[in-house]
């Protein structure tokens, strides 16, 4: 009965159990913060480009959207400068990874050639035209990268400008 006394009394190793006990709680805590994170990072960066690209959009020349809509060259400059942030093919890289291609990135034009219109708008044979730039890109995940499996989440944005050419 003693050394049962004494061995319950012993705590030595009470330190190492607490912490076995603890530590998977903390590191989900952990990974689950840097996930979270990097995933409001990720979601900021879409927006942003998207956004970007619509303002580089609203200032190319009303030649660039014949008939409410964008010429192919118009329409490709205006998916890199989403994707890499410069319309040219100089070469700069994607944004975020996984956006590694520029039809990830969806452009269409619209006109309202109803209305009564001012400022710049009045001698436009078309009316107001405006763009709409989307994207859809697959989020990358931290734990995906170290190989645990993370269903595939997708990052989505939109802007839309009124063209004014340049």
């Amino acid at each position: 009965m003693t050394e049962f006394r004494r061995l319950a009394a012993d705590r030595a190793g009470s330190s190492a159990a607490e912490m076995a006990l603890v530590m998977p709680l903390l590191l989900v805590l952990m990974f689950g913060t840097f996930e979270l994170g990097h995933y409001f990072l990720s979601e900021h960066v879409v927006q942003k480009s998207v956004r970007d690209a619509a303002r580089y959009a609203a200032r190319l020349p009303m030649t660039s959207y014949p008939s409410c809509v964008p010429t192919a060259a118009a329409e490709a400059q205006i998916q890199r400068m989403a994707r890499t942030g410069r319309p040219d093919n100089g070469g700069a890289s994607q944004r975020l990874q996984g956006w590694s291609a520029n039809n990830m990135t969806t452009v269409t034009v619209s006109c309202e050639p109803t209305g009564t219109y001012t400022g710049i708008y009045i001698e436009f044979p078309t009316g107001v035209t405006k763009v709409r730039v989307s994207a859809q890109v697959p989020y990358p995940t931290l734990l995906g990268t170290i190989g645990l499996g993370v269903p595939s989440l997708q990052l989505n944005a939109a802007s839309e400008s009124a063209v004014y050419g340049a």
